[in-house]
């Protein structure tokens, strides 16, 4: 059985371990090397998953030298996802981004531009999109259950990116606070804030959902909190042509989704022509209301197929089938989700509304 050789890139992001856990997992896959400029930022997956010393690195071309690798599974910094995508596309690898995409459309098209003529797959990992109940929700609405989707109101976000590590293991109030100072998560320079970290997801699982189709004009708004020069709260109204939407961010929910949903709950709400569906993260059915019957009611969630139940098994999936990268992984359609965030981002600055960035 071939085996997938892939390498993990920086451990910005602490999504890594669930992402090299993935790896771990697949019978067809291996941790063929992780890198990472400081080797404490590693010590954690390298006993995990008992990655031997001659796999870990703190240069980036000795890794990349120690190939070859048929996959890169890439957890920058946000503002440094252009410049390892140039540096990755020549070695050959297929690219798996941890979510957001860049720091920008502009940044966004530098990587799709490296990765053109490669013959690689690039995708960027949006997790909630392996959330049962969203993918249900997606089902429901291309089956017209609720007649023309007209309007999709999102909110995301957690208790802060500093209380949570890989696995979801918490972090005390104490260490939260004690590491901000120094986190790039809090610098607006590396692509901080919570905008940029969870709008993401309402706007690429939003132009899922709304076929492609792009907003119009963007209206945002956000918090300045007193010595956290990043957002901690923003609110966007995106308008059509069929209507509004909103899409909410926050870093300091009352309680994190993924153990006890807070209030508001996190997830999605959709209005279509003929009715509404409500699919809240990591929920075991939908809601759903339709002329026929208007009475709120669950509708259990669809159960992923193998192959299909998290970012890696598809990615795998997609290049041994030699098929393309779809839905909210596809770079094209998270393009567009992109110049609503950069939209929002300069709406926020400008305290104005603004006509979607080109």
């Amino acid at each position: 059985m071939r085996r997938f050789r892939i390498v993990g890139v920086s451990f910005d992001h602490m999504h890594m371990g669930d992402l090299l856990r993935q790896v771990s997992e697949h019978p067809e896959a291996e941790i063929a090397g992780i890198f990472d400029p400081d080797p404490a930022r590693m010590q954690d997956a390298v006993e995990a998953f008992s990655i031997p010393s001659e796999r870990v690195f703190t240069d980036f071309d000795a890794c990349m030298a120690a190939g070859p690798y048929d996959m890169a599974v890439l957890c920058a910094a946000t503002a440094d996802h252009a410049e390892y995508t140039e540096r990755l596309a020549p070695h050959g690898v297929h690219l798996f981004v941890e979510k957001p995409f860049a720091a920008s459309a502009g940044d966004a098209r530098r990587m799709m531009t490296a990765m053109k003529g490669t013959n690689r797959l690039m995708a960027i990992n949006w997790p909630l999109a392996w959330v049962e109940s969203h993918a249900t929700a997606k089902r429901l609405i291309d089956e017209g259950l609720i007649g023309r989707l007209n309007e999709v109101h999102s909110y995301g976000g957690n208790r802060g990116p500093l209380y949570h590590l890989a696995d979801k293991v918490e972090v005390s109030p104490e260490e939260v606070e004690r590491q901000k100072p120094t986190s790039w998560w809090y610098r607006k320079a590396s692509g901080g804030g919570s905008l940029l970290d969870y709008l993401g997801y309402g706007a690429t699982l939003g132009t899922w959902y709304m076929g492609g189709e792009a907003p119009l004009e963007v209206t945002c708004t956000v918090d300045e909190t007193p010595g956290i020069e990043v957002d901690q709260h923003a609110v966007a109204v995106c308008r059509y042509a069929r209507g509004l939407s909103t899409m909410e961010t926050r870093w300091g929910t009352f309680t994190d989704p993924w153990t006890i949903q807070p209030q508001p709950k996190c997830g999605f709400v959709f209005v279509g022509s003929d009715g509404t569906i409500s699919s809240y993260d990591y929920a075991d059915h939908v809601t759903v209301q339709t002329r026929d019957r208007p009475d709120p009611h669950p509708i259990p969630v669809d159960a992923f197929p193998e192959g299909m139940r998290n970012g890696i098994e598809y990615m795998i999936g997609c290049i041994s089938r030699g098929e393309p990268v779809g839905g909210p992984l596809d770079p094209t359609l998270c393009l567009t989700a992109q110049r609503l965030v950069d939209t929002a981002v300069r709406s926020a600055s400008e305290k104005r509304t603004l006509e979607l960035v080109p």
